[in-house]
């Protein structure tokens, strides 16, 4: 049988490394079709939201006709404020790259709209394993932490989510991990 030497099994370490990296940097385009839901369906969109796992670095895609979409904090949400949006969205076809963990709300920006319901809250996990953050309770009871300055940016909370396919590794990366022990092995008996 051969020796492992230190070049070896750096190499076998690496292939490895590599073939798991690959899984990891791996992130998910949600669709989202905006429009006003009809008036029996005004909880829909945070009923597919609470229905996914986001991550850091998913991105929702927005389409939409005269309408926008605005990035609102937890107070703007909860009132349907558009008037002061952390961001604002008009073009019908926007790419909204979820680039930190914690929540993010969503609401429209034609007049009514919000009201009737087209507004949602995506929570993002913190890690990729699927496993909830939970959000420490401040002194009033409300659910929140202490770096959201006061304006409730995270302090809406749901419990787990439930674990979809954004969170089980695909057989690819199983495929692709083992692919990676056979060179290693074979570059080792060579």
């Amino acid at each position: 049988m051969a020796s492992v030497s230190v070049h070896n099994l750096g190499f076998i370490i690496s292939v490895i490394m590599v073939s798991r990296f690959a899984v990891l940097v791996r992130s998910y385009q949600f669709q989202v079709g905006w429009t006003k839901p009809p008036a029996n369906q005004t909880h829909s969109y945070n009923d597919w939201s609470t229905k996914n796992s986001f991550h850091i670095g998913d991105s929702l895609h927005f389409r939409y006709q005269r309408d926008s979409v605005l990035v609102v904090n937890s107070k703007g949400y909860e009132s349907c404020n558009a008037s002061n949006p952390i961001s604002k969205f008009d073009d019908g076809d926007t790419v909204f790259e979820l680039d930190r963990y914690g929540l993010f709300y969503f609401i429209s920006g034609e007049s009514g709209h919000c009201e009737a319901g087209q507004k949602m809250v995506v929570r993002v996990m913190l890690t990729p394993s699927g496993s909830a953050v939970s959000v420490p309770s401040n002194e009033n009871g409300s659910k929140g932490n202490e770096s959201d300055g006061g304006d409730g940016w995270d302090a809406f909370s749901w419990g787990p989510p439930p674990r979809n396919s954004t969170v089980n590794l695909p057989l690819s990366s199983y495929l692709l991990t083992a692919l990676g022990v056979v060179v290693a092995i074979l570059y080792l008996l060579m």
